[in-house]
This record gives C-alpha cells, sequence and structure tokens, in this order.
C-alpha cells in the first residue's frame, strides 16, 4: 500500500513539470520517507530478537563488500603541500541541507588529522560573524578557524569551517508550528523523527533558489576572501568583520598557499556558484559593490589567482539535480577558449583548473554521479572544471532473509564525512605511488584520458 502511493505521489508530481528542482528534490524525499522505515526495521531487529537476526546483521557488518570505485584523473590530496616552505594549504568546508551550528566539522577534522599526522592544534577556535559589503547590516552566518600542526615534521594546515544555516533559519521558522509539541504529537513516533528530518532539510534548496541565494554565496565569498587573504596569525579572534577583497598586498599569499574547499550536497552548488560570482565580481566589481570597497582587486593579484588549480571535494553530490530549471552561467561550452594556453580569452580564465572530485553512494538518494560533458554544458568556462567520480558505499549493506541489498540511505547520504577511504582520499589521493593502502586495497582506479 505504501508503496503504491509513493508510486502514484511520484507520477503525479512528474506530470505537473519534472524539469524544477523543487520538484525532483520532492519526489527523492518522498522515497527517502518510504525506505527510512525499512532501515529503522532493520537496523532495530537486534532489539527484537537475538538469534538468527543478530547473527544474520553481524555477518553482513563482518563482510565488507562496499564498493569504491574512481573514474577520472589521478589527484595526489592534501599531503603534498602540509610541508611546504613559503606559503601553507587551506581548506574551506561547505555544508549541505539541514541546521548546523559552529563546530560540525569536528570529527571530520579529527579524523583528517590523524590521517595526516597533524597531532597539534590551535587551543581555541577562532569564529569571525560574517558580514559583507553589499549587505552590511546582514548576518552572514559564522566561519570557524583552527590551525593544525605537526612541530617535528613542521606540517600546517588552517582549516575554515563555513556555517550559513543562519540564513536560512529564519525562513525555516515558518515550519515551527508544524514542529512543534502543539501539533506534532498526532503523529506515529517514526513518522513524527521523519517529518522534523524532512523539515530541517528540505527547505533548504527551495531557499536557497529564492531571495537568500545571494546572502548565502556572499557568505562563501567572504569566507575565500578571509582564506586568501589572511594567515592564521593576523585573523581576527573573534566579532562581526568584513574581508576587504584581494589586492597587491596578497600577491604573495595567492602565489605561494595551496586552497582546497570540502563540501556536502547543497554545498557543492554553493560553493560552484560562489565560484562563478567571484569570477564576474573580479571582472565587474562595481556591479557587486556600487561602494567601491572591492575595487582593491589589482590585475597583478587577479592574474596570479589565474594560474591557481583549487581541488573539490565534493560529498554526496548534488550538482545535477540542483542543475535543474535554472539558467546557465553566462559563459559556458567554450572550456578550449579559457583554459588551453592558445584559447582566444584563456586571459580571462579564473582559475588554471578547478578540480571537481565527486564522492558518491548510489544508495544516497539525493547524490548525483557527474556525466563527463557536464563540466562542458553547465559549469562556467572561466573555471576550467575537470571532473573525478568516486563511486564509493559509505553506508553498509545488508542482506539478510529475503532481501538481498539493502542500504540505509539516511546513512548513505550523512556518512561520508565518517568513512575512513573518504578521509584517506582526501589527504592523500589515488592514481599516483604515495597514494594510502588503505586505498590501495579498497579503491579501484580507472584513468579516464580524452
Amino acid at each position: 500500500m505504501l508503496l503504491q502511493q509513493y508510486i502514484e505521489l511520484r507520477n503525479n508530481s512528474l506530470n505537473r513539470h519534472s524539469t524544477t528542482a523543487k520538484d525532483y528534490l520532492s519526489i527523492k524525499i518522498n522515497w527517502l520517507i518510504f525506505l527510512l522505515p525499512l532501515a529503522f526495521f532493520l537496523s532495530g531487529c537486534t532489539s527484537i530478537s537475538k538469534g538468527m537476526t543478530q547473527a544474520l546483521l553481524e555477518k553482513a557488518e563482518s563482510e565488507d563488500t562496499r564498493i569504491c570505485q574512481v573514474h577520472g584523473k589521478p589527484f595526489v590530496g592534501i599531503e603534498p603541500g602540509l610541508t611546504r616552505k613559503q606559503g601553507e594549504t587551506k581548506i574551506l568546508m561547505v555544508h549541505g541541507v539541514g541546521d548546523h551550528i559552529p563546530g560540525y566539522s569536528t570529527q571530520f577534522l579529527e579524523k583528517l588529522a590523524r590521517e595526516l599526522n597533524l597531532d597539534s592544534r590551535s587551543e581555541t577556535p577562532k569564529n569571525i560573524t560574517l558580514t559583507a559589503p553589499l549587505f552590511p547590516e546582514q548576518t552572514l552566518g559564522n566561519l570557524r578557524i583552527t590551525r593544525l600542526l605537526n612541530e617535528d615534521t613542521g606540517k600546517k594546515l588552517t582549516f575554515y569551517e563555513l556555517t550559513w544555516s543562519e540564513i536560512s533559519r529564519a525562513e525555516k521558522a515558518l515550519l515551527a508550528f508544524d514542529n512543534s509539541g502543539e501539533h506534532d504529537f498526532r503523529r506515529a513516533r517514526i513518522n513524527s523523527a521523519l517529518k522534523k528530518f524532512s523539515n530541517d532539510t528540505t527547505p533548504d534548496p527551495i531557499i536557497y533558489l529564492g531571495k537568500s541565494r545571494q546572502l548565502i554565496l556572499a557568505a562563501f565569498a567572504q569566507s575565500f576572501c578571509w582564506m586568501a587573504t589572511h594567515y592564521w596569525q593576523d585573523l581576527p579572534k573573534n566579532g562581526t568583520h568584513i574581508c576587504q577583497g584581494v589586492g597587491d598586498a596578497h600577491v604573495d599569499k595567492l602565489s605561494n598557499d595551496d586552497y582546497v574547499v570540502i563540501s556536502h550536497s547543497l554545498g557543492s552548488r554553493i560553493t560552484i556558484d560562489g565560484f562563478q560570482r567571484i569570477a564576474d565580481m573580479l571582472q565587474n566589481p562595481e556591479k557587486f559593490d556600487p561602494s567601491g570597497h572591492l575595487t582593491a582587486a589589482t590585475t597583478k593579484a587577479i592574474e596570479t589567482l589565474r594560474n591557481k588549480h583549487i581541488p573539490i571535494f565534493m560529498l554526496s553530490n548534488q550538482l545535477p539535480v540542483l542543475q535543474l530549471g535554472r539558467e546557465l552561467p553566462e559563459i559556458v561550452g567554450q572550456k578550449a577558449a579559457y583554459c588551453e594556453p592558445e584559447g582566444a580569452h584563456y586571459r580571462q580564465r579564473m582559475l588554471s583548473e578547478t578540480s571537481i572530485i565527486a564522492f558518491s553512494d548510489p544508495n544516497d538518494l539525493l547524490s548525483y554521479g557527474i556525466a563527463a560533458d557536464f563540466s562542458e554544458k553547465y559549469l562556467d568556462s572561466r573555471l576550467c572544471a575537470s571532473i573525478t567520480n568516486i563511486t564509493i558505499n559509505v553506508a553498509k549493506i545488508i542482506n539478510a532473509f529475503d532481501v538481498q541489498g539493502l542500504a540505509n540511505p539516511l546513512e548513505a547520504h550523512v556518512g561520508y564525512t565518517k568513512d575512513e577511504r573518504v578521509v584517506a582520499l582526501i589527504a592523500n589521493g589515488i592514481g599516483h605511488p604515495n597514494a594510502s593502502s588503505l586505498i590501495k586495497e579498497k579503491c579501484e582506479f580507472t584513468k579516464t584520458t580524452k
């Protein structure tokens, strides 16, 4: 009965108009609501009955047959840049759907630090309350900065965690009554949990398609600006501040530092849109800042940025579904003209290369692989994007009773930052001799060529 209702709901949604991101995500959320009780039932079997059920589940857990398949260009990960004599490696983390508070990335950060052998960290993180010249009276979220070190080897890393939930939190307050005790007690217990999850996550992509999009992108631009223009000792400890832009004073940092972005779900769309916005801002600063605060971006600084290679590790990638119904960037389909040295617009690119490393669990109902021609058709040509697809099971697959190959779709969506293989790939990459032994053992690599 439940399956029949889901199919009818899906067909009705598709018949209305299947090309918008809102409806497509609505279909996926309803499918998630259909599957999650099954996952809860299986995960709760141990408490219902020991014996055979427990034995079957433990057997499934002991036999780790989860896939890890990488198709694309080799990449080296974060490790090689940690011991550089000039400059340092800086990572920006951008969260996805759901309400987040500063510190949400702590578990991942600790796993990454262990993988990179960074055994010292700043006693207290720095927290900048973000605002921007275009929105001087608007709080855009929090940028939390942590310093990681290995004093014996000289390794150093600065980790920037962007929390933009403050922007969408105010709009999601519209659903407060639906979550309240005044109304929620009427639901069955599992349905209540699912509804709260849905109310927390579903609105964010819808909100991002509306007026709050520019605020979220401004938060990303400010985060990248702080990362590109300051070192740990120069950053404010706390308070509300505006990063005033990139100029001649920052050319050495732009030349010597490595920048890395790690994003999750909607955060990947925010990151790509954010870089496309920065590309426009560098060429047309007056459009984004009538007051003139950002016109300090000099030709020398822009030219230095154009020689940067920035990898983006996208966890639970959603670029294809969040492209539905959207206008294309201003410049697409001209990668050769912007990214090849002999191209007609080579000196107008934003970066020398944007390496998109897209992680997707096939059992994550809100994650999507990226087709080989996606960057040429849908991404700004000035980013010079290349794509590596990583198909990886982060949720354990259970074969029990007559159910063959069931994985909890919720775990498949949120489990990337806890997976040791994901952390190892980000730290040390794949397709080269210095990849970690775990990746050499657990992951298959297929190099793609033109």
